[in-house]
């Protein structure tokens, strides 16, 4: 995959299907698609966009979206990122870096406090991408978490203590 030629995107319409395509297989790989998944992929505009988050795209010179990731907004400031995934294709060439990258640019600009992500411990490289970016381990704020899957919890601090 030749970098210069991958665009990260904002969402538009005509990229809600391949966020639901994208994210499905992923799950059905890895995980079970849960009903909070389904509610979520099928109406990103409304679970995601309608609350003052984002998504973003990885999109080809070919203009194929290769992969996705989301901000969630939680509150005032506080965001969630989630939804992040690379079509199988394409995975391990830098697109999963470009897209941390993008929305770590974007949770900037919109002057956000604090930034998490659930996770599961099974995802080796996709843990190793959030701690080098500056995500560190962190006891869940909550008991459980609204996915059956997540056991692990990460909090951005890019000035904190380099991983163990």
């Amino acid at each position: 995959m030749n970098a210069p030629t991958i665009r990260i995107v904002d969402y538009a319409p005509c990229w809600r299907e391949d966020f639901a395509r994208l994210n499905l297989e992923w799950l059905e790989r890895w995980f079970t698609v849960e009903p909070i998944d389904r509610e979520v992929l099928g109406d990103p505009e409304t679970h995601i966009l309608a609350h003052g988050g984002h998504v973003l795209f990885a999109v080809d010179g070919d203009d194929r979206a290769i992969g996705t990731v989301a901000l969630k907004r939680e509150s005032d400031g506080v965001y969630e990122l989630t939804k992040m995934v690379v079509a199988p294709d394409v995975r391990g060439g830098g697109v999963g870096r470009r897209l941390m990258l993008g929305a770590l640019d974007l949770f900037r600009a919109l002057g956000g406090r604090e930034l998490f992500l659930e996770s599961n411990r099974k995802l080796g490289p996709a843990l190793a991408l959030y701690e080098s970016v500056g995500f560190r381990h962190h006891p869940a704020p909550r008991p459980g978490s609204h996915y059956a899957r997540a056991d692990v919890y990460m909090v951005w601090e890019p000035d904190g203590p380099a991983p163990a």
